[in-house]
């Protein structure tokens, strides 16, 4: 019963999303939150009986989340480090010194990685090698992760900075396409949609842009500081504020379709969607379950730590880390726990990748995890 009901929730869901169905690969987790339009869902299967393979220490907290591609791990951490790390073996492959912490999560695309630092850099970097390609400086710290979009035969990158703006850059020289100047912070992701990108900010707005040109479509004003990636899903943009609700937009009308506030907690967790639920954590130490049409709650999962890890949808299994130092598998549909890892220290930013029955994190400890098959 337990799989025909995985098997008719994932047909479904590939049926509403067939361009999700074209894109996904289960044995790729290439940036944060999976795609470009960071809806943090995959056709990977989380282990059946999860066990700990391995663990990569560094040598600071590591509030990056990580990218998996060619069987090789990248993730950012606080000793300035960006790290590749093998797969099966948990091995370090190769590693690149920035000049700041790493919490930008990387994405990996082309044979490059390409990800932030808090010295204001982004970086290319050969994904084989770790051999540097370029570096494009921006004006502030970055702790946002990268996205991409292809217009003609150009791959670029956007990437928000502390400096205010988000950039554009070429993938492949490094050079400023277009920047675009919000006034304020930009913390979370930009997601990338049908020719616009969607973020929010410090300055309380969420910002539609053209991706072509840099211009803005629409400035949506939301009254409270966004801290979180965008999720976006049928022209619809998802996400929580930190001024304790959360919120989905209709972004070709301008207009807010619902508003969800049951507590007196912000929300820093970026969302993930599949079907007709949306599940985010809180800083009221629990994740949360809407239905994404109504904004009606479903369930909550109460932690013991406030929860800013993005939970990482894999079929009908929720995956997701808190505070209270571990990382949790829980059923989509109701929101019980079917397994949960201590790792005695705490998970605050860094958010879960599921690649081929393996998951992915990094912990405050200096450590990244990886769990599979037992």
């Amino acid at each position: 019963m337990k799989i025909a009901n995985s098997l008719t929730f994932l047909f479904t869901f590939l049926i509403l999303n067939p361009t999700f169905a074209q894109s996904n690969q289960s044995k790729e987790w290439t940036m944060f939150h999976c795609s470009p339009d960071l809806r943090g869902f995959t056709t990977a299967k989380v282990p059946s009986k999860p066990a700990l393979k391995w663990t990569f220490k560094t040598e600071g907290a590591i509030n990056s989340s990580p990218a998996v591609s060619d069987s090789v791990v990248f993730i950012g951490s606080d000793d300035f480090n960006i790290y590749a790390v093998d797969l099966l073996k948990g091995s370090k492959i190769w590693s690149f010194k920035t000049e700041g912490p790493v919490q930008s999560s990387p994405l990996v695309l082309n044979r490059i990685v390409y990800i932030g630092s808090d010295d204001g850099y982004l970086y290319a970097i050969d994904s084989k090698s770790g051999a540097l390609k370029w570096k494009y400086k921006t004006g502030g710290k970055i702790s946002a992760s990268p996205n991409w979009f292809k217009i003609g035969n150009s791959t670029n990158i956007v990437v928000g900075s502390y400096d205010n703006h988000l950039h554009c850059i070429d993938g492949d020289s490094g050079k400023q396409v277009w920047s675009y100047d919000t006034g304020n912070f930009i913390n979370g992701a930009a997601a990338v949609g049908n020719g616009f990108t969607a973020f929010g900010g410090c300055d309380g707005i969420l910002h539609i842009i053209n991706l072509k040109d840099g211009k803005e479509l629409k400035k949506i004003e939301i009254g409270a500081y966004i801290a979180c990636s965008i999720a976006l899903v049928d022209n619809l943009a998802y996400f929580g504020n930190m001024e304790n609700s959360f919120s989905s937009v209709d972004i070709e009308k301008g207009t807010n379709l619902w508003t969800y506030s049951n507590n007196q907690f912000p929300y820093y967790s970026s969302p993930a969607v599949a079907g007709d639920k949306v599940v985010f954590g809180g800083r009221d130490k629990r994740v949360h379950c809407l239905n994404r049409i109504n904004g009606k709650l479903i369930w909550t999962f109460a932690t013991k730590g406030k929860v800013d890890s993005s939970p990482a949808i894999a079929i009908d299994k929720v995956v997701v880390g808190s505070e209270d130092g571990r990382l949790y598998i829980l059923n989509l549909n109701g929101g019980k726990e079917i397994w949960s890892y201590d790792t005695a220290s705490h998970i605050s930013s860094s958010s879960p990748a599921v690649v081929d029955s393996k998951i992915l994190i990094g912990c405050d400890n200096g450590s990244l995890y990886c769990f599979g098959e037992n």
